[in-house]
């Protein structure tokens, strides 16, 4: 089983352990072992490996991937663990009252395996059940030979399957602590790459694929990085494949992702804007961007929706890449502006603007600013004059746009 497969798994509640064995209670397990006569120990030991064989044949019978695995080096494994049940059992018949800790390890440790191997636990407690009816049938057998009570019979019935509830349990326990650590390590190995990609330290191509490889992660040529912030105080964590990186424990939590995955659906409980597409190596440019972005957010320059494409942003990221700059730009090329009262810059901005990017008649100005004509006429010529010949000098027209442009995205027009 791969890394990722075992991340994906992780990734879906663990079922209940109430789902996969009966529960029964401390006090009613207690009953049933302490009202079992002691000398069926010694009854039923001299035929423990008898029992194992059969249990290790239907076993090998019932479930194809363990008849394989009894093939190779697992196949010591599996019978030593039927034997260990089974010695175990007869132990408890002797002396229900003895401490069980140590003996449970092995248990565990079975499931475990099941995580090293790439096996569902399922498989293992299904071997459980297999073992169980195996033993019920040799202790039924046996129990009428030598002419046990019925009742005697029964009770030992019901401590077969209350033990095999119990080592099922301790399997599961150890099941879930071996997937919890590896997908713990798969993680951290996963935010180590996030960090990687996201430095400013060039990463080598060779070092970068053998980590990704490690990390369950499929290397794209070209990615997105994704800006989040909490909207609610204490969000849902939203899940994704292994396809994208993640890290909501940051300061400032982000995604990276390959770009033809791209966030499309807003995540609850969270604000997200979406950086850039660009090569993997400028990952750090595309967070950046999309960090700005939302910073644009914060101050309204960019309207907030539950996702935001930096793309759809661009020109306002361009203009406001420097703010020092542009206000100086603005200052210097919008100078003749400076002696206006601020009632007057506005309007003459607002018509100075509306003209460079139209380029059109009075009427057509007129019509977009909502003012008559003739104003329109009368604020061309206060500007014409104001200005003069840098009107139609195209480098002169080209800063002074830009400058009006910035001026109004920072409200200083």
């Amino acid at each position: 089983m791969t890394e990722s497969s075992v991340r994906r798994v992780t990734t879906v509640p663990p079922p209940r352990l109430e789902t996969l064995v009966p529960p029964r209670s401390a006090a009613a397990s207690t009953r049933i072992w302490s009202t079992l006569p002691r000398e069926l120990a010694s009854m039923f030991r001299p035929r423990a490996n008898d029992v194992a064989v059969a249990v290790v044949q239907e076993i090998r019978r019932s479930i194809p991937e363990y008849a394989r695995l009894l093939e190779g080096p697992f196949g010591p494994i599996v019978t030593g663990g039927v034997e260990e049940t089974i010695a175990q059992f007869i132990d408890r018949l002797a002396d229900p009252s003895a401490p069980r800790e140590d003996r449970a390890k092995i248990f565990r440790h079975l499931g475990k395996l099941e995580v090293a191997q790439g096996r569902n636990i399922d498989t293992l407690q299904s071997a459980y059940r297999i073992g169980a009816r195996v033993a019920w049938r040799r202790i039924a057998e046996f129990g009428q030979s030598v002419n046990l009570p019925t009742v005697t019979i029964c009770q030992l019935a019901e401590a077969v399957f209350d033990y095999v509830d119990e080592i099922s349990v301790l399997s599961l326990e150890g099941f879930a602590a071996a997937q919890a650590k590896v997908a713990g390590a798969l993680e951290r190995r996963r935010r180590r790459l996030l960090e990687l990609l996201l430095s400013e330290t060039p990463v080598a191509t060779a070092n970068l694929t053998e980590l990704a490889a490690t990390a369950g992660w499929t290397v794209p040529e070209h990615v997105v990085a994704v800006a989040l912030e909490r909207r609610e105080s204490d969000p849902d964590i939203p899940s994704f494949d292994d396809g994208v990186l993640e890290d909501f424990d940051a300061t400032e939590p982000c995604l990276l992702m390959a770009a033809d995955h791209t966030l499309r659906e807003p995540l609850p409980g969270w604000r997200a804007v979406v950086g850039p597409r660009v090569p993997l190596s400028d990952a750090r440019t595309s967070l950046r961007l999309a960090r700005r972005a939302l910073s644009y957010v914060h101050r309204e320059l960019i309207p907030d929706e539950p996702v935001i494409f930096s793309h759809d942003h661009l020109s306002t990221l361009w203009l406001l890449t420097d703010e020092f700059l542009a206000r100086e730009l603005a200052e210097r090329t919008l100078k003749p502006l400076a002696g206006l009262t601020a009632k007057q810059r506005a309007r003459l901005s607002e018509t100075l603007l509306a003209w460079l990017e139209t380029s059109g008649s009075a009427p057509e100005i007129a019509g977009r600013l909502n003012v008559h004509p003739q104003t329109v006429r009368y604020r061309l010529h206060q500007l014409e004059a104001l200005f003069g010949d840098r009107l139609t000098d195209p480098d002169d027209r080209f800063r002074i746009e830009i400058s009006l442009r910035a001026m109004r995205l920072l409200g200083s027009t």
